[in-house]
């Protein structure tokens, strides 16, 4: 899961980032407006935490911009604008969520969770024959195994296995489990999935995780490579 925090206030923007990522999310920072739209619209965020006080361009003008080009990305507001006059406008302005500051990170995440629990984000489980990926928990099983997973370990196989049956570049991978800041080779995800192989493939019969020459990588079902 990649989520965009729009935050200028960096002391809040870096707690919030370090506690998200702790939850094996992925996160980029905007620090104002502009950069928060530029971000949102050229890059795929499963979710946005939104401060309406930015500089540059107010929060309330970018989500109603994203709004407005059809980006249906949820849009969770976190901000010291309380009163209700000001919660509506949020809401009129496409707010999925509202949160005012002071909170509390364990609120901002259940909030969070349950924003990605929609029918139209995500289903709470990813299934591929006996892998199962549970969204909620934020845990992995194989034939009812529990299997421990880092963070980058997770986000890569979740990458994976929303494109189960699809090739993947190593491009893309990295642009999905890697944030923006990120600058080092793509064969860092080669890396990576030998990793996961050692977890989700070492001592099954059937191997989910194949190399596509040329391309990348494929989560495919075993039976699907039998047909």
């Amino acid at each position: 899961m990649r989520l965009l925090i729009a935050e200028d206030e960096r002391k809040l923007s870096r707690v919030l980032e370090k506690g998200l990522c702790a939850e094996k999310f992925v996160c980029d920072v905007a620090y104002d407006g502009e950069a928060a739209l530029e971000l949102a619209t050229s890059l795929d965020y499963d979710l946005m935490v939104l401060d309406l006080t930015l500089p540059k361009l107010d929060g309330l003008k970018v989500l109603s911009r994203l709004r407005v080009a059809g980006l249906r990305t949820p849009v969770l507001v976190l901000t010291a604008r309380g009163a209700i006059e000001q919660r509506v406008e949020g809401f009129e302005a496409g707010a999925d969520d509202y949160l005012v500051k002071p909170f509390s990170f364990a609120e901002l995440l259940a909030r969070i969770r349950a924003l990605l629990r929609r029918p139209t984000s995500i289903t709470d489980k990813l299934l591929l024959d006996d892998l199962e990926m549970d969204l909620v928990r934020r845990n992995v099983k194989r034939g009812g195994k529990i299997i421990e997973l880092t963070p980058k370990e997770y986000g890569l196989l979740e990458f994976l296995m929303r494109n189960a049956g699809r090739a993947v570049t190593r491009t893309m991978l990295v642009e999905h489990v890697w944030n923006q800041q990120f600058e080092g080779m793509t064969n860092i995800v080669d890396v990576y999935i030998n990793y996961l192989r050692a977890k989700i493939d070492r001592g099954f019969r059937s191997k989910l995780i194949n190399t596509v020459h040329g391309v990348g990588y494929m989560l495919r079902s075993a039976n699907e490579k039998a047909a």
